[in-house]
């Protein structure tokens, strides 16, 4: 059974959805099957996993709307290697349509539950903000990643995260664990840098991932071409650094799958 993995950050701007894509497409890479779920309106998962969002048959909306089913929505992301579901501004709307649903808050942990068998990883990418998307994806998650940059904003910013997973965990989900915490955007060279992950470490000891993200201009690039960075330039940094990112997270996880990466 797949595990559901919500990567999330009230934060804008931190590599969340960047995380997701790369991410999903290096768990491929080392043979597990991958469902990346997309509940952001924006879509931007959905475009740099190579699809238009402009164009979708069926997408997230309908699942919450209960339109359609998972496998119905779910479509292969063919240049990516993993499965997708996409998403586009419609999602807003049901948000709209939800308001007054009972229930409406685990919709897409029930819809989930019909293909968890089917997958090892499901990668959540959240919007923004806690909005109702945010709280169904927290309800449908077994644990929550959070990608971060080193700096001082982003620690406020995760403080307030934290009391939200909390929050969630006492109304919704009361199962909900913290998966880990991912450094972005991360350069060495900067003393902040530095003082903030050290103090992540400090206080989040292992839960800090030993991989770390950096800037890189491959990683910005890929999304134009509607590729992750391993598709598009297997040996920049970017693109490492996610492989040792999924290396790090099947390893944590106890895998017993091979975890060499084939040929891309």
């Amino acid at each position: 059974m797949a595990r559901v993995i919500a990567v999330t950050n009230q934060k804008g701007g931190v590599g969340k959805t960047t995380t997701c894509v790369n991410l999903a497409a290096s768990l491929a890479a080392t043979k597990r099957r991958v469902l990346l779920v997309d509940m952001d309106p924006q879509g931007n998962a959905t475009m740099g996993s190579g699809l238009d969002k402009s164009d979708l048959g069926l997408s997230g909306y309908d699942l919450l709307t209960k339109r359609a089913t998972a496998a119905e929505v779910i479509i292969p992301a063919e240049a990516s290697g993993f499965d997708i579901m996409p998403s586009n501004g419609d999602l807003t709307a049901a948000e709209v349509e939800l308001m007054n649903e009972i229930g409406r808050e685990h919709r897409l942990r029930l819809a989930l539950n019909s293909i968890r068998d089917n997958y090892d990883y499901i990668l959540i990418d959240c919007p923004p903000s806690l909005s109702l998307l945010t709280v169904n994806a927290l309800s449908a998650a077994d644990s929550v990643l959070i990608p971060m940059q080193c700096e001082y904003y982003a620690l406020e910013g995760l403080a307030a995260l934290m009391n939200t997973v909390e929050q969630i965990k006492e109304s919704v989900n009361p199962n909900l664990e913290m998966e880990g915490i991912l450094r972005t955007m991360y350069d060495p060279r900067n003393s902040l840098t530095l003082d903030v992950s050290g103090q992540l470490n400090e206080y989040f000891g292992d839960k800090v991932y030993r991989a770390v993200i950096p800037r890189n201009v491959r990683l910005a690039e890929a999304p134009s071409y509607g590729v992750p960075a391993l598709k598009y330039d297997k040996a920049s940094k970017g693109a490492i650094a996610y492989l040792a990112l999924a290396g790090e997270m099947v390893r944590r996880h106890g895998a017993t799958k091979t975890s060499t990466p084939v040929a891309v």
